[in-house]
């Protein structure tokens, strides 16, 4: 039913985001970034679970197979861009993770020419709107470009996925009363001021992707047929059909032609079809890679550690040959 849901606004999804206009919703051709080798992207956990990167790359490698992006997921979960974290994170084990805190390794081992970067869903620690903590992550998004553009590279932004308070509304909470460690009911309010103040700096020559724009388009249509219709079970991290229209609005954003698409992921209905196939691999490629660099890199938040690096690029050989040899299959 995900895909499906999905598929079912590809089309529309693709060309009311061309309709936006040019620099509005798509890079410039002139600005165009598939030019770029060594591709970075650093989020939080709807990062680091990864299919919406999954699903752009094998949309990537499908329409242009002559190319040979290396894509490195190294979304960390429960991070911010912003350095703060709510009281009992947790269940009190662990504060949130900082973006900065680990940002100059990541930099200097990866070496990238691009980085994409999805912050805010946490930022906001799921509290109401606060000048305070705005201003903390217009400063770490600020700082976080600073420091990828002094190592060369082009950052994009993405803006957050939507926080859906339908299918948690027993657990939130009005404003007047909740409280850090708790959620606020209109929590996707403070989302909107956030992803606002990033597409606004689209006119200081930032280049932002909305994400979420299309995903609130896609949830609002689907929610007039059935009212209980969610991307996310737990209001926060997106289910398959979510990545889908995430990463349908991320290729669009890259300038990739909406035709292609509404194609393109009608097929991946058919678990069968070499769309599937090939998302699978490319997916599971990439899990091996983030946990190998997230540990390589190093981090503070606890998890399971990764391969060893050198390991984990002979895993990642074995599955490119996969992926080469199930695109070259007729």
């Amino acid at each position: 039913m995900y895909r499906t849901v999905a598929q079912r606004f590809i089309s529309h999804l693709c060309l009311a985001l061309v309709a936006m206009g040019g620099a509005a919703s798509a890079l410039a051709a002139e600005d165009m970034p598939l030019g770029a080798q060594q591709i970075l992207f650093l989020g939080d956990s709807i990062t680091y679970d990864g299919k919406y990167i999954a699903y752009a790359e094998t949309e990537l490698r499908l329409g242009n197979p002559a190319r040979s992006w290396e894509i490195i997921n190294c979304g960390l979960p429960s991070e911010t861009v912003s350095g703060l974290s709510e009281d009992g994170h947790a269940g009190g084990k662990f504060p949130r993770p900082d973006l900065h805190e680990r940002l100059d390794r990541v930099l200097e081992r990866l070496r990238p020419d691009l980085v994409l970067a999805c912050y805010g869903m946490n930022d906001g620690i799921y509290l109401p709107l606060n000048d305070e903590r705005f201003e903390r992550f217009q400063d770490g998004m600020r700082r976080l470009r600073q420091k990828v553009e002094g190592c060369g590279a082009k950052l994009i932004h993405l803006t957050p996925a939507v926080f859906d308070p339908v299918p948690i509304r027993a657990r939130l909470l009005p404003a007047d009363r909740v409280a850090s460690g708790q959620m606020y009911e209109g929590y996707d309010e403070v989302l909107d001021r956030y992803a606002d103040w990033l597409l606004g700096q689209r006119d200081q020559g930032w280049q932002v992707i909305d994400l979420r724009g299309p995903m609130k388009q896609a949830l609002a249509e689907q929610r007039q047929q059935d009212s209980a219709f969610t991307f996310s079970g737990d209001g926060v991290h997106p289910n398959p059909a979510g990545h889908q229209v995430m990463a349908q609005a991320l290729l669009c954003g890259l300038g990739v032609s909406a035709d292609s698409l509404a194609t393109g992921f009608r097929q991946y209905a058919d678990s069968d079809s070499t769309r599937s196939r090939l998302f699978t691999l490319v997916h599971r490629r990439q899990r091996i890679l983030t946990d190998a660099w997230l540990t390589a890199t190093g981090h503070q938040r606890p998890m399971s550690p990764g391969l060893p690096l050198d390991q984990a690029e002979e895993k990642a050989k074995a599955l490119t040959g996969q992926i080469q040899e199930l695109m070259a299959s007729p």
